[in-house]
């Protein structure tokens, strides 16, 4: 199997550059993109969250640091080029090729104004960078998900507090966080692989880190490989073992990168997806899909079986709370929202990092310490926040119509993997309709 598979990805390589780099016109815009990009990540450290392409092009594009107003005519310039590029692929893939290196020089364009200091509100931002904008929390839904929590989570008092105090029996102790973290990685990877073929040769190494404003993050460093990083600032509850396990790892960033990889740079020829640039519509296609891959894993009862049997033995807590705690954590899952809604009303200055940190206990549970790390987050990342809800929304949406009423766990996992491998973008998410 893995001999063919290798062969079959060497055969498609050398015929999708050869195909690419004659005929394609698309193929040096999307190397001016890369080049683009790099330019503004010599400004912006966070903006290009992984680049495997010639290390060369990153040092020149590091050491000359374009200036800014010389990527914005040169990223017009690119945009007019692509406008009237006439594809060699007319098909829906390479209508999308199109789209993807559209939007992602659109999103590039907004992210120089970001940095001349152009100040958008919270949903034009995100519209500028993501393509999208998220749903505004409704209050009164929040009430009714904090009034059906109040009845589940026992002691007396303010629900916030309780829940917190509640909560604190799930914590993974520091001399386990390994033992857990390794089992359910495997585990992911492990059912990941009962329904998709990933490339031979893919591996990831695993750090633990302090002093970061986030839980966990994949570094995908090419070649089939990842760096996952997990912080340890904030206590690690049992929930986010599977949780960051298939988000950074199976099926989610290390599988989406990996595939993007083999399916379109080295199986198609096509260079642009060699850089992903983190402020972009690409990123609410990672985090999305990231976290609606934990459920593609472990549907429903399957978790509970496995944190039942493995994880809550591993981590030395009450297997016979699981049923207890999952419930829980299901309801306490429709407050995700509030992130949203903390994140616009204080970047749009209408409450300040305290406000924001608090509004987070209240309306999303958070304890003190994870609602000050989130506001942490916000304030380098912004809207960015609105890729994990509202992305793992519009990707379980999509899956829904594409596979239809009563479709089977197979038949949705073979659409999530073509998603994963594909050049789609938010916009093309929507329903027709919508559009």
């Amino acid at each position: 199997m893995r001999s063919f598979f290798a062969g079959l990805a060497i055969l498609a390589l050398a015929c999708g550059r050869s195909r690419s780099t004659v005929t394609d016109p698309l193929t040096p815009i999307a190397e001016s993109y890369l080049r683009l990009a790099l330019a503004v990540g010599a400004h912006d450290p966070d903006y290009v969250d992984a680049w495997y392409g010639p290390a060369e092009w990153k040092t020149a594009a590091d050491s000359s640091r374009m200036p800014l107003d010389e990527i914005r005519t040169r990223t017009g310039a690119l945009l007019d080029s692509l406008g009237t590029a006439r594809l060699s692929d007319t098909t829906e893939l390479g209508r999308l090729r199109k789209s993807y290196l559209t939007r992602q020089l659109e999103s590039l364009a907004a992210r120089l104004d970001m940095l001349e200091g152009a100040k958008l509100g919270f949903d034009e931002e995100s519209r500028a960078l993501y393509g999208v904008a998220a749903p505004h929390g409704d209050e009164d839904h929040s009430r009714m998900v904090l009034g059906r929590l109040d009845s589940l989570v026992p002691g007396s008092g303010p629900l916030p507090a309780r829940y917190t105090a509640w909560r604190k029996a799930f914590i993974v102790p520091t001399e386990r966080l390994d033992t857990v973290f390794k089992a359910a990685i495997a585990a992911c990877r492990a059912r990941t692989v009962r329904q998709m073929e990933l490339p031979p040769g893919e591996s990831f190494t695993l750090e633990y880190v302090q002093g970061k404003p986030w839980t966990g993050y994949n570094w995908y460093q090419g070649n089939y490989k990842s760096l996952i990083q997990i912080n340890t600032d904030v206590p690690v509850f049992i929930d986010r073992a599977l949780d960051v396990a298939c988000h950074e790892g199976y099926p989610g960033h290390h599988v989406y990168n990996m595939m993007l990889e083999h399916a379109l740079v080295r199986g198609r020829g096509w260079p642009e997806y060699q850089v992903y640039p983190l402020f972009s519509p690409q990123s609410l296609i990672a985090e999305g899909t990231a976290n609606y891959g934990i459920d593609m894993a472990f549907p429903g009862e399957e978790r509970l079986a496995f944190e039942r049997e493995v994880l809550f033995p591993l981590a030395g807590l009450d297997p016979a709370q699981v049923e207890r705690y999952a419930a829980v954590q299901e309801v306490a899952r429709e407050l995700s929202y509030a992130v949203n809604d903390a994140a616009r009303e204080y970047l749009e200055g209408r409450i300040d990092a305290k406000q924001a940190a608090e509004w987070l206990q209240r309306y999303g549970l958070m304890a003190p310490e994870q609602a000050a790390q989130r506001v942490r987050f916000i304030d380098r990342y912004r809207s960015y926040v609105i890729n994990y809800n509202f992305g793992r929304d519009l990707i379980g949406g999509y899956i829904d119509r594409e596979t239809g009423a009563g479709a089977s766990h197979a038949a949705r996992w073979k659409m999530f993997s073509s998603l994963l491998a594909s050049p789609r973008l938010p916009q093309e998410l929507f329903p027709s309709t919508e559009q």
